[in-house]
């Protein structure tokens, strides 16, 4: 089952779960959001064990479960989700990628097999061993019904390995959302949108399926960004224990490039078991930062010895601007936060200051909230898009920002990195820029609208056909004040 917080005029959060009717009780997995039929109201999908479920946003804070009408239960042992328009016809569709076959009544003991033991101890099985399920994709037929397509569209996994974590984005810049799978313990998918309604596997060809020396990694959360400001959307991957972390530097025709070494980020997170992630301008500096959130899946490493423990501490990577990044959670403050077996992470500006903020889901525990009390004086710009022809929350949208020498951008995703839902609005670091000399939106419907000379330091709305329909200002940079909490809500501060 999920749990779903209001936020309050006030800052803090209200637990409104059973008012809200998200009743259906479950395994829950992952989570991911958009507005399936256009009505204005962001709708939920969440994936588990035996089920998924797809609430419909009434509009009132209310929700109504559409799973069986709609025709997205799926089943098996789902977790990833993303939503995207792949066909581009104005309704975003859905991808669930599934794990492994199990029977909850007859699992498999712990230590009972060969692949039930790690570094000599008897554990969970895993998922070497065991039949991998298929994936899914639903095509959003546009009458609130959805038709399952995975084999029709060539996404179905017929290979049967473990997926994970999920990502729709643009990686050759042909205006088509393309879809990365990551699966744990076996190769990577890469499809390219075809343009007809199928997709191309290309992951082996272009150097993202496998790590730097031809192992299938462990991989579990995915996120995209142009870190090096090429104009190309890299791919970022967290992996298992006693592996690096994988940065796959996009190299345009040339296909991927492994760079988890030379750029910094392999050191550090090889020890760990990586699950939450993302990129984000933690400093508003221009310049893509990353977040890793870590946590082993075994307890019974707290009793090894040499092994990484069951509870982990956070990875933090400052963008050193020359495709190097420096890991810096001490700097940050966020060594003070006591390790623990974290999953999922989501990104975005949760009071508006104009930073961007992380929500950590911790194991047998409550979520931890990262507030970002960032002070470097950096400006800043928030887009919220909506749109007309193209679906209503614009999930695939492409903006493009050009403000003095650096030209950045990101897209609009429906669900990313570990089983996560991050801010539909998008974020970008202005540095000491207060005006940007150019901004660009490409929507998912191909259509390219042009703004000049647009303020910094402001949260835009901005409507398909219709331009900038709403401007809030943000605060001054350098004044980022303490927002409250209710008791039993962690939070710590950048």
């Amino acid at each position: 089952m999920v749990t779903l917080w209001h936020q309050e005029a006030n800052g803090t959060f209200t637990d409104i779960t059973q008012r809200a009717g998200l009743s259906r009780k479950g395994w829950g997995m992952g989570v991911a959001v958009a507005d399936f039929d256009n009505d204005g109201n962001l709708d939920l999908y969440v994936t588990g064990y035996g089920g998924n479920a797809l609430y419909r946003n009434k509009g009132d804070c209310t929700f109504e479960d559409v799973t069986d009408k709609a025709g997205v239960r799926g089943g098996g042992f789902s977790t990833g989700a993303a939503w995207a328009d792949y066909d581009r016809d104005g309704y975003v569709d859905l991808f669930v990628s599934r794990y492994v076959h199990f029977d909850m009544e007859h699992s498999p003991v712990p230590g009972s097999g060969q692949f039930c033991r790690y570094k000599g101890v008897a554990v969970q099985c895993g998922p070497w061993g065991m039949v991998g399920e298929s994936d899914l994709l639903f095509h959003n037929r546009g009458d609130g019904t959805f038709e399952e397509v995975s084999r029709k569209a060539g996404v179905a996994d017929a290979d049967g390995y473990y997926g994970l974590g999920v990502g729709w984005a643009d990686y050759d810049n042909d205006g088509w959302p393309d879809l990365f799978v990551a699966d744990d313990s076996t190769p990577k998918y890469l499809y390219h949108n075809e343009h007809n309604g199928t997709f191309q596997e290309n992951g082996m060809l272009l150097g993202a399926a496998l790590d730097a020396d031809g192992n299938a990694l462990g991989s579990m959360g995915v996120d995209l960004a142009d870190y090096n400001h090429s104009g190309r959307l890299s791919i970022f991957v967290s992996n298992f224990a006693d592996q690096p972390n994988t940065l796959y530097c996009n190299l345009g025709a040339q296909g991927f490039e492994d760079v988890s070494w030379s750029s910094g980020l392999g050191q550090a997170s090889y020890p760990l078991v990586g699950w939450g992630t993302g990129f984000f301008d933690m400093d508003n500096d221009g310049w893509p930062d990353l977040f890793v959130a870590n946590g082993h899946v075994y307890p019974q490493m707290d009793e090894v010895a040499g092994s990484a423990a069951y509870r982990q501490p956070l990875l933090l990577y400052r963008n050193n601007r020359d495709g190097t990044f420096e890991e810096v959670a001490a700097a940050a403050g966020l060594a003070a936060l006591p390790p623990q077996s974290r999953r999922g992470a989501a990104f975005g500006d949760i009071f508006n200051t104009g930073n961007v903020d992380v929500v950590v889901a911790n194991m047998d525990g409550p979520p931890t909230l990262l507030v970002n009390h960032n002070q470097d004086g950096y400006h800043r710009v928030l887009f919220h898009l909506v749109g007309s022809k193209s679906n209503r929350a614009a999930i695939g949208a492409r903006v493009t920002v050009r403000a003095g020498a650096l030209a950045q951008f990101d897209e609009v995703r429906g669900g990313s990195g570990y089983l996560s839902q991050s801010d539909l609005r998008l974020h970008f670091g202005l540095g000491t820029a207060t005006v940007m000399d150019s901004v660009q939106v490409r929507w998912p419907s191909g259509t390219v609208e042009n703004y000049a000379h647009l303020a910094g330091d402001a949260i835009y709305t901005m409507v398909e056909g219709k331009g900038v329909t709403g401007t809030i200002p943000l605060p001054p940079p350098a004044e980022v004040k303490a927002v409250p909490l209710p008791q039993g809500q962690a939070r710590h501060h950048f």
